[in-house]
């Protein structure tokens, strides 16, 4: 999920590195868009469902041997530690990555803060809201959520002693596991973003609510 090099962060207050007030707002402006961007772009929902899809693989890979042991497969000795491999190689990395977008999410967030205090223009500011987008990452990590909380439960219940082998309740269980931590990691996400944005921006003004209702906005829809 890291990504190419975030803007660099406002050079220091007795510094002026602007020839006037305008020259300041319009980068001001393009560093705190391309921050938004980065921080709640649709992309970034699907890269984090890509590394969970990953995830799942190198689960499944991992549970194989298992369920060979359990089925008295001959070639588990030979292919188990293959699969086990296998599976460690494409789980590993989508941990990592997931651990490096959280501390990069947490990175954009100061540059956020700092590019905020180098100015006050609003009309800018409204727009690092994103209600539309910040909804968009809770209904569909909530969405995720149930569905990975069922999948493991579901897995679970419905598993009968002697009939179904222990190792498919593990690779369900597991897989119902990654769906509900991805979606939590959307959930914490878009909470974090709105508790953000009332601490630096302030609650919405009516004139702000009148105008995200008439039209939608432009950095509200898919990036």
């Amino acid at each position: 999920m890291p990504g190419p090099t975030l803007p660099p962060p406002p050079p220091p207050a007795h510094i002026s590195g602007w020839p006037d007030r305008a020259a300041l707002l319009a980068d001001r402006g393009r560093a705190l868009e391309e921050l938004r961007r980065r921080s709640l772009g649709v992309h970034r929902v699907l890269l984090l469902w890509l590394l969970a899809v990953a995830a799942i693989i190198g689960w499944a890979l991992l549970v194989l041997p298992l369920q060979q042991l359990e089925q008295r497969d001959p070639t588990g000795f030979i292919l188990g530690p293959l699969f086990a491999v296998l599976g460690l190689a494409a789980l590993t990395p989508s941990v990592i990555a997931v651990v490096l977008a959280v501390r990069r999410d947490r990175h954009i967030s100061q540059l956020l803060d700092a590019w905020l205090r180098l100015a006050s223009h609003p009309p800018t500011d409204a727009r690092l809201r994103s209600p539309g987008l910040s909804l968009f990452w809770l209904l569909s990590s909530l969405s995720l959520c149930a569905f990975g909380l069922w999948t493991a439960f579901a897995g679970a219940a419905e598993a009968r002693p002697g009939q179904d082998a222990y190792s498919d309740v593990v690779l369900v269980m597991g897989i119902g596991l990654i769906l509900w931590l991805t979606g939590l990691i959307g959930v914490v996400k878009a909470v974090r973003h709105y508790r953000w944005a009332v601490r630096a921006l302030g609650p919405r003004t009516p004139t702000e609510r009148g105008t995200t209702g008439a039209t939608p906005a432009p950095e509200d829809q898919a990036d």
